[in-house]
Parts: structure tokens; C-alpha cells; sequence
């Protein structure tokens, strides 16, 4: 079986991005609030004050971005990149739509970032700097771009062995792993652990990476985030415009189908009075001060 050390970086760059231009119109808007909640909560553990410069890795529509203008106040900028075009023009969209002015917005490969040395106080990646195909080979980057004292913060799901990657631990009983053969080689769950589990799933090996890569004071910290769903229905459609697509797209329509209906079905089941479906989401925080002492990228 392919495994992620044989992927052409460039041809997973561009799967990931087709991906998300594709969903970029209805990501993250479509009766789950999810991706927003946790974006915010980055934002405050990552502590951006008045006047600070953000840098914020894999924007999306914007569930860091817009927290972070608020944090930094006229004084301060964000930026938001993306490899996705879609999302940062759907960003860009509503910064304006917002009147964030301090808020700009560029499509970017956010592995390789091309910005000036030391230009930012805060860099933040929320579900977003973990896609790369290398990270921990990226971390130095930004090491690189932030100013003395600065502090990056991302987020990650919880991994473990035994859980389905990138999706509530509830939903490895409700995915037949028989389905899981029609995706990409690099998106097969023993392809996944072996890319994911190896740096992330372990808190003593994260903080290792990070200090590696230049922080100091590095923070690892599980929360539960709710995944809130007006239904199994409005989640399903949601799960077509985010990572789970790649799913959804590589299904034989009658797997595509079946799959739908279980999912549908077990969801609904676990609402109560009618109620929205309610999902604790497993989190992981990480946050860092760079290291004066980093060496240069």
C-alpha cells in the first residue's frame, strides 16, 4: 500500500484544494456549528492583544479570522491564507460583508509560507497546519515568522488508536471500515495514523516536535468542543463540505447511498425530544511562545 512518505506533496495539495474550492459556498453553513466555536476558543487561548499581528494558517470562512480582528482592534492585522481559492475568496467576501477592514486575505501554500521574517505576533491553524504534508518540517517556518515573544496556536483532533481519524470517536461504530477501501491511498485510516499518530497522538512527542521546531512553553490541552447539528440529516449534508468529502466523493453511488441512510438514521436517534443533535468533540490545543534563541528556517 502507498504511504504518506510516497505521496506527491504537490498532488495532495491539489486534491485538498479542489476539495475545498468545492465546498467553499456552503463550508461550514449548513445547520452545524462546529468549525466557528472552536476557532474562537483558539483565538483565546492564544491570546492575540491590541495592535498584535495574526497570521491565520488555512483560514477557511473565517472561524479565527474574525475572533482575532476583534482581539487585536483597529490597531492590528489579520491575515488569512488559504491553498483553497474558494474559501479565501468566500472570506474575503465576508470580511467585507463585516466591515473588517483590518481582516485581508490571500490564497497561499501554508507549508511554504512566502512573508517577511518576523512579521507577525501570533500565528494560529485551526484543524488546518496538521494537513500539511509535512508539518513538523513547516513548524520552523513560522518559527521564523514571528516576532520576539510571539505565540502560535493550532488545533488538532484527539487521535487514537482505536477511533476513526478526524471524526467523533462515536462515529468509528457507525463507519463500516469495508467502505474505507474505495478512498486514496494516502487517506486510508492505517495511512492516516501512521501520518497523524506518530507526532499528535502522543502529548510528550508533540511538545518534542514544538521545541524542535522553536517554542518554548509549549501548552498541550484536550477540551470538548460540542458539535451541534439541527439534525442526522443537516450533519450528513454538512460532512459533504469539509475533510469528510473525500469520502463522500470516492463512494460507489449505492455506498454513498447506504452510508447516508445509516448515518441519517443513527444520528436522529440520538437526539432527544426533537431536540438538535448534540456531539462533545474531543480537541486538542496546542500553544507556544517562540524561542528568542530559534534557529533561522
Amino acid at each position: 500500500m502507498t504511504t504518506v512518505d510516497t505521496v506527491d506533496p504537490a498532488e495532495y495539495k491539489a486534491t485538498v484544494a479542489r476539495a475545498f474550492d468545492g465546498a467553499s459556498a456552503t463550508y461550514d453553513r449548513l445547520g452545524v456549528r462546529f468549525f466557528t466555536p472552536m476557532g474562537a476558543r483558539l483565538v483565546e487561548r492564544t491570546g492575540p492583544r491590541p495592535g498584535d499581528r495574526v497570521l491565520d494558517v488555512g483560514c477557511g470562512l473565517g472561524a479565527c479570522l474574525f475572533p482575532a480582528a476583534e482581539a487585536v482592534g483597529p490597531a492590528g492585522s489579520v491575515l488569512g491564507i488559504d491553498i483553497a481559492e474558494g474559501m479565501v475568496e468566500q472570506a474575503a467576501r465576508a470580511a467585507a460583508e463585516r466591515g473588517a477592514t483590518t481582516v485581508t486575505t490571500r490564497v497561499a501554500d501554508g507549508e511554504h509560507p512566502d512573508l517577511p521574517p518576523r512579521s507577525f505576533d501570533v500565528v494560529t491553524g485551526s484543524y488546518s497546519v496538521i494537513f500539511f504534508p509535512d508539518a513538523p518540517a513547516a513548524l520552523p517556518r513560522y518559527a521564523a515568522l514571528l516576532a520576539d515573544g510571539g505565540r502560535i496556536g493550532f488545533t488538532s483532533p484527539v487521535f487514537t488508536d482505536d477511533t476513526f481519524p478526524f471524526l467523533p470517536p462515536v462515529f468509528t461504530e457507525l463507519i463500516p471500515r469495508s467502505l474505507l477501501g474505495s478512498l486514496p491511498p494516502q487517506w486510508q485510516p492505517e495511512a492516516l495514523s501512521a501520518r497523524f499518530n506518530s507526532w499528535l497522538a502522543d502529548p510528550a512527542a508533540l511538545v518534542a516536535t514544538m521545541r524542535r521546531a522553536g517554542f518554548t512553553d509549549v501548552e498541550v490541552v484536550d477540551e470538548a468542543i460540542d458539535m451541534v447539528a439541527e439534525s442526522g440529516t443537516a450533519w450528513v449534508d454538512w460532512s459533504h463540505t469539509q475533510g469528510m468529502r473525500l469520502l463522500w466523493q470516492h463512494l460507489p453511488p449505492a455506498e454513498n447511498a447506504a452510508l447516508r441512510r445509516t448515518l441519517t438514521t443513527a444520528l436522529d436517534a440520538m437526539r432527544t425530544d426533537g431536540g438538535p443533535l448534540t456531539i462533545p468533540v474531543p480537541v486538542r490545543f496546542v500553544t507556544a511562545t517562540v524561542d528568542p534563541d530559534r534557529p533561522a528556517a
